[in-house]
């Protein structure tokens, strides 16, 4: 992204006018030339005012050019300090520079090769100032081959780091009080290139009194290195890593006492720094160097793997961690590879109804590794996508997608439950797709699905044998519409019920969830047909009247009667009505009064289908006000009638 000319001239005529900083961004620069425009670009595009943003970017001993390309950009940036150091080999001591030098009320850590999404600043700070927060972290974005470490989808003014995905984000890329952050004397690790921002980002979530999260925006964007040099690709000294790591751990212990919540914490540092080497670096190590890694490994598991933490790690690294804690190194190699150089086994499906993962040395007598390191029942979650939904001839038909990972799945049925009875309609099932047809007349295991409000679930079963007399699991799910309530199936519809009769049928989704519900109404009293339905009069001078009004009535019997009725507190008169139909439901009905009972009437359509019977209001075109048709006394039609003979 290249720094934009306009802002240059934009700041320099508002610089006598700078204030306080609202925002102090750091970055700390070392060899980053090339990605120094869009980093930097990202900044001073921001929507939040220059004046109120100090930029501080730290040349770390740079060789490429970095440290003169930010000596230009501050010559034309008068919000941008640029600070000059030897190379320190990691972004602790350029970070801690630019804290100690900032000014703002806030600070924001940015790294040299990432970069802002343009709402970024004015969101972070005005959500810090509404919420008093110490921590806001924005939404990540992953680019160019580079993962999000977590998805922060809902934006929240106060989160517990115990109950919330933030802890799994520990990187610098926050917003920050600084006011806080001087209080506790929080600094960055110094010449550490890995993982030196962990007792930054743990001690800030432990200690904030409200941290916020900002899901609205994407705040952040982590960008990938084409030449893979960002820091967490390169070579490292694993078993001095995990060395640091123990400390690292330390200060999560000194924090939180042992129990439920720190076990919380230690089920992310299990899966982010413990558990990690474990997987290429490790394979390729010599034996002596593998065990090496393991020996340094082996008495952070054994302090901190509870029984908690062990049983929330998917089984690859539930497995790693039992052979590290038990000293089996072969098995622990056979895992690890199982993982990098190939995909496990299939998983096998127990008679007991328990998902074992497919990794080496199950159940092998020559190996002592429990059953329990391979149980994923518990993680076999069923994924399901509600694609299409459309009515036809009265049937309700339904598309999708669904699966059971990593077993797959068999056969797929669609469930019609209310309280006290559930219905199975079976569905066509093949490489993940589904379709199934829901028929009133038939749903109800071969009859006619009673009156009521039925919710539809999805159940995927997989078997672990051939056929369906081994062993199975099944796993149910509502289904959810994708693009909400949006579309003509939703609206009431007329469908039959073979000898039970017709029906109103409407799909709606339930509040706040979204789930799919089917209400089924002989009457026709609790969701109302003909929404649409709009009507006009048109009387001649003569004194006859031509009543005309259209609706769409979507799955109305070709053998139903439509008919206009004028009605009142006390009288309903039928009208002789002629209704035509036209393309897609909709249909247009007509009567002509040449004489009649005197008043003022309201005007109404009465559909019979069989048992059914609705009187639906008719409404004038602007649909608030009720259509009415005023007959004038007998002396008056009689004059009328005489001069229309004349």
């Amino acid at each position: 992204m290249p720094v934009p000319d306009d802002l240059v001239t934009a700041a320099s005529a508002g610089a006598d006018a700078m204030t306080t900083p609202t925002v102090s961004v750091i970055v700390p620069v070392h060899n980053t030339r090339r990605y120094l425009d869009r980093s930097l670009g990202s900044v001073f595009a921001q929507t939040l005012d220059q004046r109120r943003i100090e930029v501080i970017a730290v040349d770390d001993g740079s060789t490429d050019g970095s440290a003169e390309w930010l000596a230009e950009q501050a010559r034309r940036h008068p919000n941008l300090t640029v600070l000059r150091q030897e190379a320190s080999g990691g972004a602790g001591k350029p970070r801690n520079a630019g804290l100690d030098r900032a000014t703002g009320d806030y600070v924001f850590f940015l790294d040299s090769d990432d970069r802002l999404g343009p709402e970024a600043l004015l969101g972070l700070t005005r959500m810090a100032q509404q919420c008093g927060s110490d921590v806001v972290c924005g939404r990540i974005v992953g680019a160019d081959g580079r993962a999000a470490p977590v998805d922060l989808r809902t934006t929240s003014e106060q989160v517990s780091v115990f109950d919330s995905p933030v802890y799994w984000s520990l990187a610098a890329y926050k917003l920050f009080r600084r006011a806080f952050l001087e209080k506790h004397r929080l600094r960055f690790v110094e010449g550490r290139l890995l993982a030196e921002d962990l007792p930054f980002g743990i001690a800030a979530l432990l200690r904030a009194e409200v941290v916020s999260v900002l899901a609205d925006h994407d705040c952040y964007y982590l960008h990938g290195r084409d030449d893979n040099s960002n820091a967490s690709r390169q070579d490292i000294d694993w078993c001095e890593y995990l060395d640091y790591i123990a400390t690292v751990l330390d200060g999560v212990a000194a924090e939180v006492p042992p129990g439920e919540q720190r076990d919380k914490l230690l089920v992310r540092h299990f899966h982010g720094e413990i558990l990690m080497p474990f997987g290429a670096a490790y394979l390729a190590r010599d034996p002596a160097g593998r065990q090496r890694m393991a020996a340094a490994a082996r008495p952070l598991v054994a302090r901190y793997l509870t029984d908690r933490v062990q049983a929330a790690l998917p089984p690859g690294l539930r497995l790693r961690a039992h052979c590290l804690r038990a000293g089996l190194d072969e098995e622990l190699t056979a895992v690890v590879r199982a993982d990098t150089e190939r995909q496990p086994d299939p998983p096998h499906l127990d008679d007991n109804g328990r998902v074992y993962a497919g990794y080496p040395c199950f159940r092998d007598p020559q190996h002592a590794v429990p059953d329990a390191c391979y149980d994923l029942t518990d993680r076999v979650i069923l994924r399901q996508r509600l694609l299409r939904r459309s009515w036809a001839g009265g049937v309700l038909h339904l598309r999708g997608t669904a699966a059971l990972p990593p077993l797959g799945g068999d056969t797929v049925e669609i469930l019609l439950h209310r309280s006290g009875a559930t219905h199975r309609v079976p569905a066509r099932y093949a490489d993940g797709a589904w379709q199934a047809a829901v028929d009133p007349a038939t749903a109800a295991d071969g009859g006619p699905l009673p009156d009521g409000t039925w919710g539809l679930k999805i159940a995927v079963t997989a078997y672990g044998g051939a056929d369906a007399a081994g062993p199975a699991l099944c796993r149910e799910a509502w289904l959810v519409p994708e693009g909400g309530a949006d579309g003509d199936e939703f609206a009431p519809r007329i469908v039959g019920r073979g000898p039970a009769g017709p029906a109103v049928a409407a799909l709606f989704l339930s509040r706040p969830h979204g789930h799919l519900h089917l209400d089924l109404d002989r009457d026709g009293a609790r969701r109302p047909l003909g929404d649409d339905l709009r009507g006009a009069a048109d009387c001649t001078r003569s004194g006859r009247a031509t009543l005309t009004a259209r609706l769409t009535l979507p799955g109305c019997p070709v053998d139903a009667e439509l008919r206009l009725v004028l009605y009142d507190a006390t009288r309903t008169v039928a009208l002789r009505t002629t209704a035509e139909r036209g393309a897609g439901d909709h249909y247009t009905v007509r009567s002509v009064l040449r004489s009649g009972p005197p008043g003022t009437w309201r005007v109404a359509l009465r559909v019979t289908a069989g048992p059914l019977r609705r009187e639906l209001p008719v409404r004038t075109a602007g649909g608030r006000t009720p259509l009415t048709l005023t007959v004038p006394g007998a002396r008056s039609a009689k004059t009328l009638l005489r001069r229309s003979r004349g």
